[in-house]
């Protein structure tokens, strides 16, 4: 009988963990190897073959350990399947308490191949999720950390801002009343991104000369930065560039658009 080289898949696709192994298979295998159905949230659904049932279930000791007995969906089966050396041993050690911290993703581990991706909430996760699994595994295993930082502070600020336009005086890089009224709210809105530095982009429209736009642009990203840090925002928190005309976001031909134009941008800084 053949040898299929063993393998696993665990995959993260929602944001209360759902889990879904896949061991025993290369990719021209997995087709082979029947879906599991969909789960409930939270549930850990585990499918796949392994070589024997101490395999098999030191795999579910370790999930039931981390996820919980009642969330574990045992669907493996027993197959023969080629083993590197200490492969079990390895696969304990990859999974980790702080695979919790993953979202929207899977772990794939196909012999001593290894990658990770998904969502994390900050740099410092992702880095810190790729290192420890390197430093569990021996050299004869490689690691692909395509993780990235989660989408979700930047909704966060976004939908502060709400398409509204911070407002300054007219030519100049001091902020109207209406223009602090916003910034209030996204100065509390800063303070739940998890100390992420984020850049603010000042913008203007075509009217006059470019570079003395680009110089305007600047001093009111500048503006916002020194109002946020009255309101607590370490300066250090936020980065500041000036875009001038060059990224419109409607046409300057109206004055509907120029005044789109004119706008305050916050972004975070991947």
């Amino acid at each position: 009988m053949s040898m299929r080289r063993i393998g696993m898949i665990l995959r993260f696709p929602m944001l209360v963990p759902v889990v879904s192994a896949l061991l025993g298979a290369t990719p021209s295998s997995l087709a082979q190897v029947p879906a599991p159905p969909s789960p409930r949230p939270g549930q850990i659904v585990v499918n796949g073959a392994l070589p024997d049932e101490a395999s098999k279930a030191a795999l579910l000791a370790r999930l039931r350990e981390l996820y919980g007995v009642e969330l574990v969906v045992d669907q493996l089966t027993i197959a023969p399947v080629s083993v590197p050396p200490n492969w079990n041993a390895y696969l304990q050690k990859l999974i980790q308490p702080n695979l919790k911290l993953i979202s929207k993703g899977e772990l794939k581990v196909e012999g001593t191949s290894v990658s990770v991706r998904g969502e994390v909430a900050n740099e410092a996760q992702r880095q810190q999720l790729a290192s420890e699994m390197a430093s569990s595994l021996n050299a004869s295993y490689t690691v692909n950390n395509g993780l990235r930082v989660s989408a979700a502070e930047q909704n966060l600020l976004d939908t502060t801002l709400a398409r509204r336009i911070i407002e300054f005086e007219s030519g100049k890089a001091t902020l109207a009343p209406s223009g602090k009224s916003i910034l209030d709210e996204m100065a509390a809105a800063l303070l739940k991104v998890n100390g992420k530095k984020v850049e603010v982009i000042g913008h203007t429209d075509n009217t006059g000369v470019r570079e003395r736009n680009l110089a305007l642009s600047l001093a009111r990203a500048e503006a916002v930065r020194s109002y946020l840090a009255g309101q607590g925002i370490p300066l250090t928190q936020v980065l500041v560039s000036g875009q001038g005309p060059d990224r419109p976001v409607a046409e300057n031909a109206h004055a509907d658009g120029r005044a789109r134009n004119r706008r305050i941008e916050f972004r975070v800084a991947q």
